[in-house]
């Protein structure tokens, strides 16, 4: 095994937080999908009393590496949740492109805490490759409420989660903990119906597509499904997990005819390959 792949493999790892899960974690209290509605309203009175104080109120806990690995965890600490499996679906993409010479640009719309671009990027440098941008795309906000014009989208309750919403600071600070921030790579702030529509984008090899609810994933695709290179890649990280998601990546492939074939990844994410 040489150094790159070495690097590459360790940095997996690093990224989903493996290398430490087996250290106790402070839980705030209600983190994640798995807690609301959950609570407790003892609890509740109590987290909001030390809040006023600006405290946190947390549990010590352990997280699951099994849930960890299969990308089905939402970390404290670990820059990516997408999981193993999904991680190594972008390097496998990654080196296709490279290998068969697919021209473009690489993107992820919707990154979170940006582990899975900060990934992209040590791709780009551990192959000594600087023709080829980096696009960082993210309301850096959260996720957007419901937009009435999308009806598939009417209860989603995910722009009620604080743990969703990542600043741009926190993912530039990320990229420059793993020294891979340079002018290579290019941030895009914003809702994707605004940014997506005039980001100068010429070409892509690959899209990857993270925004979860049915109007962010269309509109991801509807804006740079286009300027996808013949070869390149399209990924789709929520298609197991969110329904509307799925939805949209249906509508928007039988509109436009698109029938290259769906491979799964894992048991949320799917690929293709553009023909």
């Amino acid at each position: 095994m040489n150094c790159k792949t070495r690097y590459l493999n360790l940095l997996k790892q690093v990224l989903l937080g493996l290398n430490r899960i087996d250290r106790p974690v402070y839980k705030p209290y209600n983190w994640g999908w798995e807690n609301k509605g959950e609570a407790d309203s003892e609890v509740t009175a109590l987290s909001n009393k030390v809040a006023q104080h600006g405290l946190l109120l947390c549990s010590k806990s352990f997280e699951n590496p099994e849930y960890r690995y299969q990308g089905g965890d939402w970390p404290i600490v670990a820059e990516t949740m997408i999981g193993m499996k999904r991680l190594e679906n972008i390097e496998y993409c990654f080196n296709q492109i490279i290998e068969n010479e697919i021209p473009g640009d690489l993107i992820e719309a919707g990154v979170w805490r940006g582990g899975a671009t900060i990934f992209m990027k040590a791709l780009l440098t551990a192959n000594a490759i600087t023709n080829r941008k980096l696009w960082v795309a993210d309301s850096f906000e959260g996720l957007p409420k419901p937009n009435e014009k999308y009806i598939e989208d009417k209860f989603d309750q995910h722009y009620q989660y604080d743990e969703l919403s990542v600043s741009l600071e926190e993912v530039k600070h990320n990229f420059e903990k793993y020294n891979l921030l340079d002018e290579q790579v290019i941030f895009l702030k914003g809702w994707f119906a605004d940014t997506l529509p005039i980001a100068p984008i010429e070409k892509l090899a690959l899209l990857r597509v993270d925004g979860d609810m049915y109007g962010s994933t269309i509109e991801v695709l509807e804006n740079l499904y286009p300027k996808l290179s013949v070869g390149g890649f399209v990924i789709i990280d929520d298609w197991g997990a969110v329904p509307a998601c799925k939805k949209a990546v249906m509508d928007f492939r039988s509109q436009y005819n698109i029938t290259e074939e769906i491979q799964p990844i894992d048991w949320c994410g799917v690929y293709w390959k553009k023909q």
